[in-house]
């Protein structure tokens, strides 16, 4: 494939210039992220779903507990530190870092300028020393985001690319899935919690227990690891959902579908050659990532799986890089 320069910005050899802003980089095609009624129907459902999830968990520890008042505190309690703090967590385990305009003025200015075509706040920028490349968004809405991008991400991608990676990820926080996405996984945290609480103290402090409080310990133990699952399952099918329309969004934002398809190509194989140990740090964050730190799970396994397939991605952006009459093919650009 061959580049051209025109007006300072690089374009595919054969492809007609399209409307742009100063200073290159971004693609005009509409004036903001379309809302995806479909992304906001699977968030809604999710959310009901596990909200009756969540009253009915409560429920039933009350009642095994007999002890209402430390179970409500401490479910609010991690609920508002997960909500309030979850961008500042998730970049502390990732070892991210907000950067100034000076450090990064190119990060910057693809994102100020996206931010100016989608018609939205911008989100505080982040940068991960960490050679895997990937980027994620957080935080409880639009005007309390950030978008962290790794340093291994930077060196890889050509500006396109980078472009549409950071569409992507700007869609996450334009249409809230971010927030959602936070407080949806907040049931599986307390279940998971509870059921390793009740693991230990089991494991030791059986001895000094009668068999009634045994009992109770391991009925909390059954219906947890069942809300657990539950939560766990229906997280998933959101976020596979969920990345999709992502990458609908910043194909249609940016009018370069080839673009992201790249760089998900380069980013995915990349991924696979980065030692496994290195990857199963980042792989309690995969819901968030722009692509999962392990591979795709085959066959029924992708149940499990926090995004869809490669393929599936790239066939979304091949139709849409159709129906936009794209000359790039996509994956090849």
């Amino acid at each position: 494939m061959e580049f051209m320069e025109r007006g300072g910005c690089t374009l595919e050899s054969g492809q007609a210039a399209r409307p742009q802003l100063p200073d290159c980089g971004v693609i005009v095609m509409q004036s903001r992220f379309q809302a995806d009624r479909r992304l906001s129907v699977r968030m809604g459902t999710t959310l009901f779903l596990l909200g009756l999830l969540y009253v009915a968990f409560v429920a039933v520890l009350i009642v095994l507990l007999k002890s209402w008042v430390l179970v409500v505190v401490v479910a609010a309690a991690l609920l508002g530190a997960q909500y309030w703090f979850s961008d500042r967590i998730a970049l502390y385990a990732m070892r991210g870092r907000v950067v100034e305009r000076d450090e990064y003025s190119r990060l910057h200015g693809v994102i100020d300028r996206l931010c100016a075509t989608a018609d939205m706040p911008k989100p505080a920028v982040a940068v991960a020393d960490m050679d895997m490349p990937n980027a994620f968004a957080t935080g409880r809405n639009p005007d309390h985001a950030v978008v962290c991008v790794t340093t291994g991400l930077l060196r890889r991608l050509e500006p396109a690319e980078l472009e549409g990676v950071l569409a992507h990820e700007l869609s996450h926080v334009a249409h809230k899935d971010v927030a959602v996405i936070t407080v949806a996984s907040f049931l599986g945290v307390i279940a998971g919690l509870v059921v390793r609480f009740a693991f230990y103290s089991q494991l030791f402090g059986g001895g000094r227990r009668d068999q009634n409080t045994a009992v109770v310990f391991s009925a909390v133990m059954g219906v947890s690891a069942v809300v657990y699952m539950v939560s766990f399952l229906l997280i998933r099918a959101l976020s596979r959902y969920r990345e999709l329309a992502a990458d609908r969004a910043a194909a249609l934002l940016t009018g370069r579908p080839s673009a992201l398809a790249s760089a998900l190509t380069k980013v995915s194989g990349d991924i696979a050659r980065i030692p496994t140990k290195d990857l199963r740090t980042a792989q309690a964050f995969n819901a968030f990532y722009f692509t999962p730190a392990l591979g795709d799970h085959p066959g029924a396994a992708r149940l499990l799986s926090t995004h869809p397939s490669l393929e599936q991605r790239l066939d979304q952006l091949a139709r849409i890089s159709g129906e936009l009459g794209e000359t790039a093919t996509p994956g090849k650009a």
